[in-house]
């Protein structure tokens, strides 16, 4: 089955959201979800959205502290463009319908500090701002008649045509067939790779699909050694990752290990508002001296109803097993959390190949360099969302063509799931064990080894038989963590999330990890 659209958009985020709507002004748009048009890691993100809106201050302030949460490695041209576009992308939010918490006496924004920034400029919906925002976006997005969405549907790979994007093949769940989708412009909106590991923060769709997408087309990529650990999820068997947000430790939550002291000031005079990469570290380090497999965050010290306020959701979720957070410290371990590298893209989401977009956390436009600094990752979706979208308005493709279909003629049913769920285990876990919060020359090489062999038998497993959805995830994920595993082998020094006992020192000049699929030979 052949679709035609002007626009499509892979991927139902806070920047796939904002795209298609300042897109529907002037073409028809596609959306592709995975799963629901809602379920996106956006949903999921608590603190809020980084940008400048006290009067005490200012946008050299916040760029001065993303270049030194970055390491070194930020761009700092696409760090001034996002901050200085940071105010116009709340407002546009507000416009949208977003409703921010706000002071209750003085009825201004209520703004909170979290790691690594200077002021409190964190602005918030409580402690479920993605859920506000990607519940509002959609409630825009649904009532906008020039913008279809397909929910329950995942892309299986792009299609290439006269060195230029002309769309994708998109693998429809339900009916377990596959679509061959036709559009001048297809921009990438498909989160993250932390799926790679065995904990994470993020939902089960965050498997890499934009990036390996992206990888197999000839795009070039950046920076994926750098992987975010978010320093506090809660730790039970039972809670499937569920965040503690770092607006927490903004607020005055310690860091506690089983004796009940506080340790951070042992690691780093800044403690708890460390920036993410040090608290990891830290929190790794203090678990392998004690022995134990998680420290707490306790922040049961405050005014209890002030707690209740500011921390609904992190309460309730946290009653579920057993830990009241007004009077419990809480359980917690880093797990991976945001992909700070990926598809490299200039300031309005271009990727090296023609009408070929990707924005939000899919992109790497130098915004985050080694280390993302808390609440900006929000603000990057808007602002390089309408940027993108700008671009596609002058820049379109108005030439929209038949594409093939999609052949599976040659392919056998499988009936081999074991395959699929022993791979996935076993890359996650790889991951978990030899490429994590510290890493070293041995444990890399033997991920490479081990990668490659569960690659190979993916790949042959994809040229023999039927696709299925979870395949389609399976395949990603293993390209990208082989992706990970390579480039964090090429950074010979320590900087930013990539800490290697092997190489400690940072290098005298930074310089990003650049490369595509013709520089590594898979």
């Amino acid at each position: 089955m052949l679709i035609k659209t002007d626009v499509l958009i892979i991927g139902s985020g806070a920047a796939g959201l904002t795209a298609a709507l300042e897109l529907a002004d002037k073409f028809n748009v596609l959306i592709i979800s995975k799963e629901t048009l809602v379920d996106s890691s956006t949903w999921y993100a608590q603190g809020g959205i980084a940008a400048v809106l006290a009067k005490e201050d200012t946008t050299e302030s916040h760029i001065k502290d993303t270049l030194i949460a970055g390491d070194g490695l930020c761009d700092e041209k696409a760090v001034r463009f996002c901050i200085e576009n940071g105010k116009s992308a709340i407002d546009w939010l507000i416009n949208s319908g977003v409703t921010f918490t706000k002071n209750d006496t003085t009825n201004d924004f209520h703004l909170t500090q979290e790691g690594g920034h200077s002021h409190r400029r964190i602005i918030h919906a409580a402690d479920a701002t993605g859920k506000e925002v990607s519940d509002s976006l959609a409630t825009k997005v649904l009532k906008n008649k020039k913008i279809r969405i397909l929910e329950n549907h995942l892309a299986v790979d792009l299609i290439i045509g006269e060195k230029k994007c002309r769309g994708a093949y998109v693998f429809d769940k339900k009916k377990e067939e596959v679509l061959s989708i036709s559009a001048g412009a297809t921009v990438l909106a498909t989160g993250g790779a932390s799926k790679v590991y065995l904990y994470t923060s993020n939902p089960d769709g965050a498997s890499g699909d934009g990036i390996a997408l992206a990888w197999r087309a000839g795009c070039k990529l950046s920076n994926m050694e750098f992987n975010q650990f978010h320093p506090t999820c809660l730790y039970h068997p039972d809670a499937k990752s569920f965040l503690i947000s770092e607006a927490l430790r903004g607020e005055g939550a310690k860091l506690k290990n089983y004796k009940g002291n506080q340790f951070m000031e042992a690691y780093d005079s800044r403690k708890e508002l460390a920036p993410r990469d040090v608290v990891s570290r830290s929190i790794d380090a203090e678990m392998k001296k004690t022995g134990n497999d998680n420290v707490f965050l306790d922040i049961s010290h405050k005014d209890s109803e002030e707690i209740k306020q500011a921390f609904p959701t992190i309460l309730k979720k946290c009653l579920e097993f057993g830990f009241d957070i007004t009077k419990d410290p809480i359980p917690v371990v880093p797990a991976a959390h945001y992909t700070c590298g990926g598809v490299k893209t200039d300031l309005n989401g271009q990727t090296n190949l023609k009408n070929l977009y990707a924005i939000g956390e899919t992109s790497c436009t130098g915004l985050h360099g080694a280390n993302r600094m808390a609440s900006n990752s929000l603000l990057e979706c808007i602002v390089f969302a309408k940027s993108s979208a700008k671009s596609i308005k002058l820049n379109f493709d108005s030439e929209i063509i038949d594409l093939p279909i999609w052949d599976n003629s040659k392919v056998i049913r499988a009936g081999e799931n074991i395959v699929i769920a022993h791979n996935w285990d076993a890359t996650r876990r790889l991951m978990w064990d030899y490429v994590g919060v510290v890493r070293s020359n041995n444990r890399l090489e033997m991920a490479k080894e081990k990668i490659k062999l569960i690659f190979e038998e993916v790949e042959n497993f994809y040229k023999n038989y039927e696709i299925t959805s979870d395949f389609i995830e399976l395949r990603n994920l293993v390209l990208v963590a082989r992706i990970i595993i390579e480039s964090a082998i090429r950074r010979k020094e320590s900087r930013g999330l990539h800490y290697t006992i092997d190489y400690p020192e940072l290098n005298e000049k930074a310089m990003p990890s650049n490369f595509s699929k013709d520089s590594t030979g898979f």
